[in-house]
């Protein structure tokens, strides 16, 4: 049993007898407290989507919940849901947009490396890789002699996302994209 201030984003943790996942995690640091630090989490129950706001003091135990990741590709958009197909057994999970909004501004049928968190049978959630490739839609014309440290602008990405770019990046390239931190990394 992991103590909070070792969970993770994205963690699946039984919390009063529901499995719920981790969005968000804010560390605090209270002052005049002779103690560690507070950690906020922003939960989800895996089963009906309730939002759950928790605070826990760092060396508070909680149990890890019982999942498994699945390699998959995304395969299409029915509705609201998005299917995601397993890449060794051809399995179908199903994820209500709602979901999985915060990951979708990084997914292309040509995303490689996505992961599906399933718990008992349903798929809870989709994991994003640490970067992602992602064609530029739109943005300024790059400036001749622009330097790869100089100045940047903002750049229009094929799944909407908006990133700063440095000026020599034009239109039509295709850049590498860090997921937690929605930041150009460098040219794909």
């Amino acid at each position: 049993m992991p103590k909070a201030s070792e969970i993770k984003k994205n963690a699946a943790i039984e919390y009063n007898g529901r499995v719920v996942l981790i969005k968000d995690i804010e560390r605090s640091v209270p002052q005049g407290r002779a103690g560690g630090s507070l950690y906020r989490m922003r939960m989800y129950d895996v089963v009906t989507g309730t939002k759950i706001d928790e605070t826990f003091k760092d060396s508070d135990m909680l149990t890890m919940a019982d999942l498994s990741r699945r390699p998959v590709m995304f395969s299409y958009t029915d509705g609201d849901e998005y299917v995601f197909m397993d890449n060794e057994d051809y399995t179908p999970y199903h994820l209500n947009k709602e979901t999985i909004e915060d990951q979708l501004q990084f997914i292309t049928e040509e995303t490689q490396g996505l992961m599906v968190l399933v718990i008992g049978d349903a798929a809870a959630t989709v994991e994003v890789p640490l970067t992602v490739d992602l064609d530029i839609v739109e943005t300024a014309p790059s400036l001749k002699g622009g330097s790869a440290t100089a100045r940047t602008k903002p750049a229009t990405l094929s799944t909407g996302l908006v990133v700063q770019v440095p000026e020599h990046i034009s239109t039509g390239d295709k850049i590498k994209v860090n997921t937690e931190e929605n930041k150009f990394v460098s040219r794909a």
